[in-house]
């Protein structure tokens, strides 16, 4: 089976393709595009594995080398706070960097978030990571 035979067959039957999906069927269009293009570039497995990879963390907007803190990284928002252009979840106010999502935190169901106990100082160089801290359940008030 091909690649895009898999894919369409996988895509199908999680209903991605049907109108009545997310997006309307789009998102199965969508990702049907990203498999012909990568189907075209003729990959070896272990050369697909790295090209999924690099694809995966720079589609997601993650740096592939680490941080350097250099004034060219930063977006000034005034007042002394900047923000990471590189990694958008690390800022600087007044000289000290931290992660903002240093610290995820997570519940026995499996839901995460963050909070200001997230953030955590950072050292340049600096690749970005979150460390999964498991929590008790919270009360759902205000949850949906």
């Amino acid at each position: 089976m091909s690649l895009q035979d898999f894919a369409r067959d996988e895509l199908t039957r999680a209903g991605l393709f049907d109108e009545d999906s997310d997006y309307g069927g789009m998102l199965g269009e969508s990702v049907m595009k990203m498999i012909d293009v990568f189907a075209d570039e003729g990959h070896s497995g272990f050369s697909a594995g790295m090209a999924i990879s690099i694809f995966k963390k720079v589609a997601s907007y993650e740096p592939l080398t680490p941080l350097t803190g250099e004034d060219d990284e930063w977006v000034d928002h005034g007042g002394g706070s900047f923000q990471n252009k590189r990694c958008s979840h690390v800022f600087k106010d007044n000289g000290n960097a931290y992660d903002i999502q240093g610290r995820i935190f997570r519940e026995p169901d499996g839901v995460c978030f963050t909070s200001r106990a997230s953030h955590v100082p950072v050292t340049f160089p600096y690749t970005p990571t979150s460390e999964y801290v498991d929590v008790p359940a919270q009360p759902t008030q205000g949850r949906e």
